[in-house]
């Protein structure tokens, strides 16, 4: 099942913010050519394209992956920006609208999120994905605290 992924408005929001993380990190300084402008724009590239590549997958489970995975990409563009805020690569008045734009993102995605997991055939997904009985138990030191 293909959907159409210019009908989102987060993929449409996501995509905008592309184009203005660009613009604004072309004054970052010389030096972070390979640096924190390189990430910076590759976190931004990442939401709409995880957005794109999900929206081409068959199931609504490879979908709800690739859309979890955007919102990480959002959540990580919008950390960068505001770094690049604090280093003083980044004005003021672009990082704050960029950073409006990615929460507004994250609100999105996690509207889809919600809505894909919500869905018939992915609570059938999830409770095939579950760990079975037998399998081993989590290692301690990685396991969250109680």
């Amino acid at each position: 099942m293909s959907r159409d992924h210019r009908k989102l408005r987060v993929f449409e929001k996501a995509d905008q913010a592309v184009l203005r993380v660009y613009r604004a990190t072309r004054r970052f300084p010389i030096e972070e050519r390979f640096g924190l402008q390189t990430q910076v724009r590759r976190a931004a590239v990442s939401v709409p394209s995880n957005i794109v590549e999900g929206s081409a997958r068959q199931s609504t489970a490879d979908y709800l992956r690739f859309v979890v995975i955007a919102a990480a990409s959002a959540a990580e563009a919008r950390y960068l920006v505001d770094l690049a805020r604090r280093l003083e690569f980044m004005n003021d008045d672009d990082c704050d609208s960029l950073v409006a734009d990615y929460t507004e993102v994250l609100g999105g995605l996690h509207n889809l999120i919600r809505s894909l997991s919500d869905q018939p055939g992915r609570r059938q997904a999830l409770s095939r994905e579950r760990p079975s009985s037998s399998s081993p138990e989590p290692i301690k030191a990685l396991s969250p605290k109680p």
